[in-house]
């Protein structure tokens, strides 16, 4: 008997469809590693880009104590279907001793008289504060995971369509090749065959 080592030759039961299909699926699961790669890389920098943002913003604001000078009422949020934000009128002194009074945003049922911390600009205006690190790492993966979802599923849609032209191409080749052994397998004459014909 004619033993065979194992990898000599291929497998003489393995279509070359089955071998594009094991080459598709590999190809993906590389695409899924260079998207986990390509995600770590996006949220690397968006966290490092980010971080020097926010250190920048942080030079050019100070917090400081304000004193409200009113009762809180309600203002619209910035968007249609933002909930109303709590603000009252109050007066603080900048970083140069200006005196500054403008309606800001505070706590919900803040009275009159009440002290708040508010961040200002280095002009005295009042503003928000810098972004703090979970906004900045909350930020970095967001990207990150945008990337590599966004390279998966580009990467399976490409697979995808192209197992579909695989299975396609190897319907077709399976019925051609059912169709001419079929009739000798059933025994079954085909069309304008008699029964000396082979």
């Amino acid at each position: 008997m004619h033993h065979r080592r194992p990898g000599a030759q291929g497998n003489p039961l393995r279509r070359d469809a089955d071998r594009t299909r094991a080459r598709l699926h590999a190809a993906f699961m590389l695409a899924c590693l260079l998207a986990v790669i390509c995600g770590a890389a996006v949220g690397r920098s968006a966290w490092t880009d980010a971080g020097r943002a926010a250190a920048e913003i942080a030079r050019h604001r100070n917090s400081v104590t304000a004193v409200t000078v009113g009762d809180s009422t309600y203002r619209a949020g910035s968007a249609p279907n933002t909930r109303p934000v709590p603000v009252a009128p109050a007066t603080w002194r900048d970083t140069s001793h200006r005196v500054h009074t403008e309606t800001v945003p505070v706590p919900a049922a803040t009275r009159n008289g009440e002290t708040i911390r508010l961040w200002v600009d280095d002009q005295g205006n009042a503003t928000t504060a810098p972004p703090g690190r979970a906004h900045i790492a909350l930020n970095a993966i967001s990207l990150g995971t945008g990337a590599s979802a966004g390279i998966v599923l580009a990467a399976g849609a490409i697979v995808r369509a192209r197992l579909c032209i695989v299975d396609a191409r190897s319907g077709r080749a399976w019925a051609s090749e059912w169709a001419s052994v079929e009739p000798r397998w059933s025994g079954r004459l085909r069309p304008g065959q008699g029964s000396g014909d082979d």
